[in-house]
């Protein structure tokens, strides 16, 4: 089973993914995006990871979107790959259309760094299948575009699809104003493609792999699930 995390240039969580990755016995590659074109077939799944690609120059993944990399990304997906996009590799599967919806400026027009609380919508994706629909996951966040939004129709077919993810909430797993960090509609911190194996999401669950990097009382490593669940959906794949 061999991952791919593929770096951009400012790429900064690429590191932290492949560390959670190798952690449950994956064989992950590093691989610089330029070095990526033509080599999906050699891959299982694909991993965006964070940081702030090429500079966050024109929007947060816009210019990232259109590299040969994505072509092949795309391809992937198209495959029924799993593919997961975390904080701007979110951005980046947003910008290229393998997602729906836009991620702008953060309400408070700050840069965000803070742990939140996410809830599990749906278990029918590549990165939930071992999730139970209303887990509460604890996992930090860090950015400045982050806050989901699509217009009302589009979020209608979100809804009426199961393409929402993972919502903010509060620790009774309710879907507050204050437990929402970035503004996003309707508390919507994760969505998925159409047929499940593409999803990306704002919080990142490779930072929160180890417990020993949880700040909270409860030592928790819930960021390792969303990875488990990768694992788990390309075996029955296979």
């Amino acid at each position: 089973m061999r991952i791919a995390v593929i770096q951009f240039p400012a790429s900064n969580c690429d590191l932290d993914a492949l560390h959670a990755l190798r952690l449950l016995g994956l064989d992950a590659d590093l691989v610089w995006h330029r070095d990526f074109n033509g080599k999906g077939g050699d891959y299982d799944g694909a991993i965006l990871p964070g940081g702030f690609s090429y500079g966050d120059h024109l929007r947060a993944g816009a210019i990232a979107a259109f590299t040969p990399a994505v072509q092949e990304v795309k391809d992937m997906a198209r495959e029924g790959k799993p593919v997961g996009g975390i904080c701007n590799g979110f951005q980046i599967l947003m910008e290229a259309g393998l997602l729906p919806g836009a991620l702008i400026e953060n309400s408070s027009m700050k840069f965000i760094c803070r742990w939140v609380i996410i809830k599990t919508e749906t278990k029918r994706t590549a990165f939930t299948t071992l999730m139970s629909v209303d887990q509460l996951l604890r996992m930090p966040v860090a950015h400045h575009q982050g806050r989901f939004f699509i217009d009302e129709p589009d979020l209608k077919s979100l809804y009426e699809n199961d393409q929402i993810v993972f919502r903010y909430v509060d620790d009774r797993g309710v879907p507050t104003e204050d437990s929402n960090p970035n503004g996003s509609l309707q508390n919507i911190a994760g969505v998925c493609n159409l047929e499940g194996n593409v999803v990306g999401l704002m919080p990142h669950p490779e930072r929160a792999s180890e417990a020993i990097l949880n700040p909270g009382s409860s030592k928790t490593s819930d960021g390792r699930i969303f990875f488990e669940s990768m694992i788990d959906y390309i075996r029955g794949r296979t």
